[in-house]
């Protein structure tokens, strides 16, 4: 199993898709987001019903996970226009 995922063990729930995935998907598209643009793009590649997890916690899903990234400080901008600041990535 790829170690960017995790079984939740709960057969209702989808396999959780780490952070980061997002984060690569928003520094390879070259785009700034919105908020909302951001969570309609995760939606279109990961599904409405995906579910994800940082280092903090999981089980979030897209609204959510941009709201934790937001409180990380992973993004430069404004919540109408922002990146993915990769001087904040974390190494593990």
């Amino acid at each position: 199993m790829p170690i960017d995922h995790i079984d939740v063990g709960s057969p209702e729930m989808a396999k959780q898709i780490h952070g980061h995935e997002v984060l690569e998907m928003m520094i390879q598209s070259g785009h700034s987001y919105s908020n909302e643009s951001l969570k309609q793009t995760i939606e279109l590649k990961f599904g409405t019903d995906a579910r994800f997890y940082i280092c903090s916690g999981g089980g979030m899903n897209a609204s959510e996970l941009i709201e934790a990234l937001w409180a990380k400080e992973k993004f430069t901008g404004s919540s109408e226009s922002f990146v993915f600041d990769p001087a904040n990535r974390c190494n593990h």
